[in-house]
């Protein structure tokens, strides 16, 4: 793999996540994650409007005049929003309204806009389409890591309401605590997603400042001593 497609990736995962990082699409993230479900549903949606929506304008990159290149992108990015609240509608009907307004929602996340002006409009088609998959799926992994802790401590379950998504023999799966926890009402409010979103920075932050420090270390234990 090119130097440059493992960037994208790493990009996209870590180095500069869209929710860790960038910090954009915070709306959505902090609202629907009351679940792992809800949060694999909004995450799987906002996934799959960032790589067509990437690929769509990384396309058409080379006919685009620069004064109508941003309502062109938005048109591209609420076209692909629409079609998929409508399969949603369709096959995923009791996701869909759980999930309600955040999915025509994702028309207005930045994140989808920055990297179809930042990457894909400037990118080749394979490279626009990776972008969008690694940047989605950082998102994704956000969403469902915060949605499992909140449902874990506030409810004491997890994979609730599976069959929402994979079907009425997905019911199964669900993982409680027992009928005896209490559960932790904080959680699963919007203060709740605040403080975990936090504390979710906070070890990325620290990881990252670990990793650097082994690396001086590493760097300064392999310089030859001066005379």
């Amino acid at each position: 793999m090119a130097a440059e497609q493992t960037k994208i990736i790493k990009d996209g995962l870590w180095t500069n996540n869209v929710a860790l990082v960038q910090l954009l699409g915070l709306c959505p993230l902090l609202a629907v994650t009351g679940s792992f479900i809800n949060g694999l549903g909004l995450g799987l949606a906002t996934m799959m409007t960032l790589i067509l929506s990437n690929t769509c304008v990384s396309l058409i990159r080379h006919w685009t005049r620069p004064e109508v290149r941003i309502p062109i992108f938005v048109l591209i990015i609420a076209s692909i929003v629409t079609s998929i609240e409508l399969a949603m509608n369709a096959w995923f009907h009791e996701l869909y309204l759980v999930l309600g307004i955040f999915i025509p929602l994702i028309v207005t996340n930045c994140s989808i806009i920055a990297r179809a002006e930042a990457f894909a409009s400037r990118n080749t088609v394979f490279d626009s389409a990776l972008d969008g998959f690694m940047m989605g799926l950082g998102f994704l992994l956000v969403l469902v890591t915060l949605g499992s802790l909140r449902e874990i401590i506030g409810q004491g379950s997890l994979f609730a309401n599976a069959h929402l998504m994979f079907g009425e023999s997905a019911r199964s799966v669900e993982l409680t605590l027992g009928e005896s926890y209490p559960g932790f009402l904080l959680a699963i409010l919007p203060p709740g997603a605040f403080i975990g979103l936090g504390l979710l920075i906070a070890l990325k932050n620290t990881i990252d400042r670990r990793s650097k420090q082994k690396q001086a270390v590493k760097l300064t234990g392999s310089q030859p001593a001066s005379a």
